[in-house]
């Protein structure tokens, strides 16, 4: 399946502008994952050096591009309405869509520090999930965090998402095997 994203995309809310990045654009996302470093260090993965350079993110941003089109991923970078060239405010991403009886897919995010608590993420996550339901006529969407992120677990509760188990050294975050709590959001309505 290829998707044109010319006529899926961007997405829009009351305040915010969700959409891809083109590979020029990399200096925006190098920009994000610098000025948020330290505050997204105890939530990710340890990363190398160079996925903090424009040169990193020139090549990441193709091949996101790549899982776009081939229907493997949506990554989505957001902005406010009035400000749809800058600065990224947060990201989500729906990873690993699984078609066939399955018809699910993963969800990370973040939000840049200074826009913390202004209810960002809940807005970009209602539109992004409900996209990803309708457009990519997913069944499931599955979000696991860490227990002591109770700031993700309640977004999470808000959003609709149900815990649905506990994981034990689920993902090296930083360089430790964390736990993880697992959720997921259903989408009833397709059969309707």
């Amino acid at each position: 399946m290829n998707y044109l994203k010319s006529e899926l995309l961007p997405l829009t809310t009351e305040r915010l502008l969700l959409r891809l990045l083109e590979p020029e654009e990399a200096e925006l996302m190098a920009r994000y994952v610098n000025e948020n470093r330290e505050h997204l260090k105890p939530w990710e993965p340890s990363r190398p050096e160079g996925y903090y350079t424009t040169e990193f993110w020139q090549l990441e941003l193709k091949r996101r591009q790549n899982d776009f089109f081939m229907g493997e991923a949506v990554r989505l970078a957001i902005f406010f309405k009035g400000s749809p060239g800058g600065p990224v405010v947060g990201v989500c991403n729906f990873t690993e869509i699984m078609r066939g009886a399955f018809q699910a897919c993963f969800l990370g995010y973040s939000v840049h520090q200074t826009y913390q608590g202004l209810g960002i993420m809940h807005e970009a996550l209602e539109a992004a999930v409900d996209f990803m339901f309708k457009k990519f006529e997913l069944h499931r969407v599955m979000a696991n965090y860490m227990p002591r992120n109770e700031r993700s677990g309640r977004l999470l509760k808000k959003l609709g998402f149900t815990v649905e188990g506990f994981a034990r050294d689920y993902l090296n975050i930083n360089g430790k095997w964390e736990d993880h709590i697992l959720t997921a959001k259903i989408r009833y309505d397709e059969w309707k």
